[in-house]
């Protein structure tokens, strides 16, 4: 094995324990989601709402999502970790990947003609 692929393979299993230990709490990032006020913008299922996305079932890795809240630059203001913690996000995004897939439209009569 090249030193290269030894790199790559040692870089990607610390990737995988990084996620693994950071895997976050539904329950508890329900509660964190609407104690912070998430709900607000983006719907109480994450669901998207007049003034934010849909967040639930995102294709967004988790570390995007944080990267993401702590430096958007877009209508939703950037939040530090002394308001939200990295481990209250984790929280937060496993919440938001718990939520029910929505049905596929072909599946719903009315949208099926």
């Amino acid at each position: 094995m090249t030193n290269f692929k030894i790199f790559a393979v040692t870089v990607a299993a610390t990737f995988i324990s990084l996620s693994a230990a950071q895997a976050g709490d539904a329950e508890k990032g329900k509660a964190t989601f609407i104690h912070k006020g998430c709900y607000e913008c983006h719907g109480f299922e994450g669901q998207g709402g007049s003034a934010g996305l849909r967040l639930s079932n995102t294709q967004l890795p988790e570390d995007g999502l944080i990267a993401f809240v702590r430096g958007t630059s877009g209508a939703m203001p950037p939040f530090s970790s002394k308001i939200i913690s990295d481990a209250e996000l984790s929280d937060i995004y496993a919440y938001l990947q718990s939520r029910p897939k929505p049905a596929d439209p072909k599946s719903i009569p009315l949208l099926a003609n």
